[in-house]
């Protein structure tokens, strides 16, 4: 390790003062505080008198020399505290020679922040009684014993490089539970051990080693939060054993990384953390990594993504007092029982931003040739390397001055080992464990059993036994972009819209837009003028005679109020008056008296009409707007008219909608986003990606926005940017599931395995967690909750990726409102083949909804892909479904009609396959197959998910075969579910054929209302006029006809033919 200088630095620790304390004879004891550092005893303070007050000042510094070219090393600091021991000197008695002394307590400082840069810090730490003490009969008001610490070195201990570039890996280990039956806790002692392997500088690696753990025969659940402890042994106060601000918290198994956090192990594991046996450790290890050092770590997470860690028990062996202890060699391989290995996934800390791995592993037994086919290891940590950790196995002193106060006559506290034992892990110069990549001969070591047998080990298997392990480290291995930093790149390649200018109100412009009105009223009644009496004028010019112009405005009323334009123009002038009372006359309130109404009456008429004069004496300019005629089409309907084009294949007529939507609310970025999905459609990717750039210019949280630019970015290869916008989305939604499936896939087209996983394993949790969420709102809302507390059924359905098909109908409608999110809530809007109320069963499926509903079909054939080869997906309905439907896109009539037959074979009663067949064999020309189709997608219970065009076609194919009757309930059943221009169109057809004119009429009206440049429906209107015998309608009709170009020659001959039946009709006669 890199260090600041090459020679060793004192480290010093002081303690000032002690507070609170109490000895056992008298109230002013004397004492003295011990400091011990890796077992060695650094000094003893001055014996001092602890005031009545309970306080004592002590002043007494120790040091140890810090060097790490062969002595205390950065990693000696990081898993290693200070001991310090409080002990009281009692008075000498008559006749005695030496003093006598017993232990009040012991406290422990934490090193760690000398390894987060810092030169010095000062603490209070608590002083933990041991059996015995005084200090434990303080009462439970009273505060707690502590003294007053300092640590301080002349410079840091740490480079900068090694504090950017170092990390600090802490391992933890909870708990092995539902431990084989053959475990009992009578009999000889056992040492029940668990280890892995640190990559360290090189190749070499780094044991870490947790040993004595306890085996507990169950009945309840371990309590959290509780303390984690030193990997030490023989810690004289019990609660010095619990390392500071250090905590296993637990947390829900779905949010665990390890193997059993699926629901369907649920209550497996309530039953194995309450009932069954567990053998408990609570450990924390903790290793300094220096440069070198984590690269190598991240190297080997690439390498091998499942690292081996193994447990075993050891008997343990008393060492006879005063005789040397030996240990039988021959028997060192008999020591070795019950070896098992759990095989714990790393790659998760390779994750962007994850410094925290936790979770439950199954434990099997150790296998040569698995181990090595998992982990490349052909290495046991236990049986080939560590025979002497097992040779120190036994019970006996420490090199301690304190070693007697812990013999006792339990031998199950009574663990005494070796330095390395006690530390839970040897030193680095003790042993060289080889690398787990290392590579070795292909002959078995000679004392190896056995390569594919191993009993005891399986027991595990049997047993069911897993180990609760925590990875936790300092720093991320790889640092994930903050949400600021996304946003800020966002906001540089689309920068913000500013809000349209606010319109000015007040007065002037109330009286500004009075005076426009009156212009423009001005000009219509002119042009109306001009239009009745212009030939009269032009002849007459100069010499009109007042009389003649009398005459002429008489009938200009006349003509005005029969027409109804007189009452219109009121209307239209009407809004800037109600402008000019509110803003200029501030009256928004009622009057209080009849009196005081007529008074503002006539005050307001005098106004009103000397602005009238100021504007017909100003000078018109020639570039007046004209008045817009009034909207009768709302947003919704142009979407939907827009869709219909779209199906029909009349691109022009549908960007006309999409494009008059955005003129009339330029700023709604949804009207942008179905412009951008139409431009796709259109495979004009630029239009699209400035259509869905701009709706995110107006919105940079808008969720769908950043999800549909970075889809365009990965269509044009910038690639670049993609990952900008689904970083985004992911941070500002976590919960999106289409979000992270996209960041996924982006992942996968740059061959990023590791990141491709974390993205999907997300998106997935997700998944599962919104299904469980909803799955429990239902069995509230039915009363029963046992899922709750016995982990229910459901969650069985559940796995890799995704969730059966099996519990996707058990959903209820939060889930149907959570997945609908993308949708519109006019669901005919969009044609997709699954049901609106369908619940995803994957995470791929799911944004293929979502890709489908925006038309990037080029990019839904990678994510079948996913959904074919998906655990819990494959050739499911929806997935044939969704293949015919991009054919049916393509033309493909072939291949549709085989991936349909797939999709019948799985789901025969699905109506959304008869819907799509029924529109294949409608595009193909087979219309008598069509109308079965139709017909039997209409009588499910359920509707499909596109019932607007089933009625459509349904409609028009009765009318073709002339079943009239049918086709007027058709036409109507659409008219009340998604009114528009050719559900009306279709309803009048239907009535005009039955020679019921009046209801044709009035349907024909409603369409003409919805889109007045649709010929077929003026032809029909020329046919009703005709027939009703209105010569004028029926000439004009027939005018719009034409104009229009009609291109049912057919009809347009029916047209002439009743024409000339009645005589009338057609002006060129």
């Amino acid at each position: 390790m890199e260090q600041v200088s090459s020679t060793s630095r004192p480290v010093q620790i002081t303690v000032t003062d002690g507070y609170d304390l109490k000895g056992f004879k008298g109230d002013t004891p004397v004492t003295f505080i011990r400091a011990e550092f890796s077992q060695v005893v650094l000094g003893d303070s001055a014996k001092v008198t602890v005031s009545p007050e309970g306080t004592a000042k002590y002043n007494f510094t120790s040091s140890f020399e810090f060097n790490p070219e062969g002595g205390i090393t950065l990693d000696d600091l990081a898993h290693k505290p200070v001991f310090l021991t409080m002990t009281e000197v009692l008075p000498k008695e008559k006749k005695q020679k030496d003093e006598k002394t017993l232990i009040l307590g012991q406290a422990v400082v934490d090193l760690l922040p000398l390894l987060e840069g810092e030169s010095s810090f000062e603490t209070i730490i608590p002083l933990h009684p041991v059996p015995g003490s005084p200090l434990e009969s303080l009462r439970s008001g009273a505060k707690q014993c502590s003294l007053e610490v300092k640590v301080f070195v002349a410079e840091p201990l740490l480079t900068t490089a090694q504090i950017l570039g170092g990390n600090l890996l802490k391992v933890t280990l909870e708990a092995a539970y539902s431990v084989p039956e053959s475990f009992i806790p009578v009999g000889p002692l056992q040492n029940y051990m668990v280890g892995l392997q640190v990559p360290s500088v090189g190749e070499k690696d780094y044991p870490i080693l947790f040993k004595n753990g306890t085996l507990k025969i169950g009945g309840e659940r371990e309590p959290v939060p509780r303390p984690k402890k030193w990997p030490i042994a023989n810690i004289l106060a019990p609660g010095a054993n619990d390392i500071p601000n250090a905590f296993i918290v637990g947390g829900p198994y779905e949010e665990e990384e390890g193997e059993l956090n699926h629901p369907e192990d649920r209550e497996f594991r309530n039953q194995a953390e309450c009932i069954k046996k567990r053998i408990t450790w609570d450990l924390e290890s903790r290793c300094y990594l220096d440069p070198p050092a984590v690269v190598s770590f991240q190297k080997r997470i690439v390498d091998c993504r499942f690292w081996p860690v193994e447990i075993t028990r050891v008997p343990l062996t008393t060492v006879p007092k005063g005789k040397a202890a030996k240990f039988d060699k021959t028997d060192d391989e008999s020591q070795l029982s019950f070896h098992g290995v759990a095989y714990v996934n790393m790659v998760p800390l390779l994750y962007p931003g994850v410094k925290r791995i936790r979770g439950a592993f199954h434990v099997y037994p150790y296998l040569d040739s698995t181990v090595y086919e998992k982990t490349k290891c052909l290495f046991s940590l236990f049986r080939d390397t560590g025979h002497h950790l097992i040779q120190n196995n036994k019970i006996g002193g420490i090199n301690s001055p304190l070693s007697k106060l812990v013999v006792s006559k339990n031998l199950k506290e009574d663990k005494a080992v070796k330095e390395k034992d006690i530390e839970g892990r040897p030193r680095p110069g003790d042993m060289q464990a080889p690398s787990i990549k290392s590579q070795s001969s292909d002959t078995p070591l000679e004392f190896e059993p056995s390569l594919s047998h191993n009993p005891e080990g399986q027991q595990y298997v049997e047993a069911g036994t897993y180990i609760v392990l925590e990875i936790q480290l300092d720093k991320a291995l790889v640092p994930k972009r903050m949400p600021e930093e996304l946003a800020r790149r966002v906001k540089d390649m689309i920068p913000p819209r500013p809000p349209l200018t606010r319109r000015t109100g007040g007065a002037q412009k109330a009286v500004s837009d009075y005076h426009m009105q009156i212009k423009n009223i001005s000009r219509a009644i002119l042009d109306e003028y001009h239009r009745m009496f212009g030939k009269q004028v032009a002849k007459l010019g100069s010499d009109m005679d007042s009389e003649t112009l009398e005459e002429q405005k008489c009938q200009l009323n006349y003509e005005l109020n029969c027409s109804g334009k007189y009452f219109a123009f009121k209307e239209q002038l009407k809004h800037a008056v109600v402008k000019i009372v509110r803003e200029k006359y501030l009256k928004t309130t009622s009057f209080e008296s009849q009196e005081e109404l007529q008074t503002f009456i006539s005050e307001l008429y005098v106004f009103l009409v000397d602005q009238m004069h100021v504007a017909l004496n100003q000078t018109m300019p020639d570039d007046v707007q004209h008045t817009l005629s009034t909207i009768y089409t709302s947003n919704e309907q142009l979407r939907l008219f827009a869709f219909e084009a779209e199906v029909n294949e009349n691109f022009e007529m549908a960007a006309v909608y999409y494009e008059e939507r955005l003129v009339r609310e330029p700023q709604n970025l949804e009207h942008w986003l179905d412009y951008g999905a139409f431009c796709l459609l259109t495979e004009d990717n630029i239009k699209a990606q400035e259509c869905f750039r701009r709706a995110l210019s107006f919105n940079q949280n808008h969720i769908h926005s950043l999800l549909l630019c970075g889809v365009l970015a990965v269509l044009m290869e910038n690639y670049e940017q993609a990952e900008i916008f689904f970083e985004d989305a992911t941070c500002l939604e976590p919960t999106n599931v289409v979000a992270w499936t996209l960041l996924g896939l982006y992942y996968e087209i740059q061959n990023n395995d590791i990141r491709m996983e974390m993205a999907f394993h997300e998106a997935f949790k997700q998944l599962q967690a919104r299904m469980l969420q909803a799955q429990v709102a239902k069995q509230r809302g039915t009363g029963t909750v046992e899922y709750i507390e016995e982990g229910g059924k459901v969650g069985s359905s559940l796995g890799p990726w995704g969730i059966t098909n099996g519990s996707a109908t058990a959903m209820t409608v939060e889930a149907a409102a959570e997945t609908s999110k993308c949708q519109d809530s006019s669901t005919f809007l969009h044609p997709s083949p699954y049901g609106v109320s369908q619940t995803p069963a994957t995470i791929f499926m799911e944004t293929i909804r979502f890709l489908m509903k925006v038309n990037a079909v080029q990019y839904v054939h990678r994510v079948l892909a996913h959904e074919l080869l998906c655990p819990q997906g494959g050739p499911s309905c929806e997935y044939y479904l969704v293949l015919a439907q991009t054919h049916l896109l393509k033309k493909d009539f072939a291949k549709a009609e085989e991936y349909l037959q797939q999709a019948a074979q799985m789901d025969y009663l699905n109506p959304n396959v008869w819907g799509m067949k029924g529109h294949l064999y409608f595009l193909s020309g087979n219309h008598a197959e069509a109308k079965a189709c139709y017909e039997r997608t209409i009588s499910f219970v359920v509707d499909a998910s596109e019932m607007h065009f089933i009625f459509l076609r349904l409609g028009h194919i009765y009318l073709e075969e002339k079943e009239y009757e049918k086709a007027k309930k058709t036409y109507l059943q659409a008219c009340k579910r998604s009114p528009s221009c050719l559900t009306w169109l279709g309803l009048g057809i239907a009535c005009y054929r039955l020679e019921e004119l009046s209801e044709a009429e009035d349907a024909l009206s409603e369409a003409n209302a919805l889109n007045n440049h649709n010929a077929e429906v003026w032809a029909y209107l020329a046919l009703v006029s005709l027939k009703a015998g209105r010569e004028l309608e029926a000439e004009q009709a027939y005018k719009y006809t034409m104009k229009l170009k009609l291109k049912d020659e057919t009809l347009l001959a029916e047209i002439h033919m009743v024409q000339e039946a009645v005589g009338f009709g057609n002006p060129s006669f």
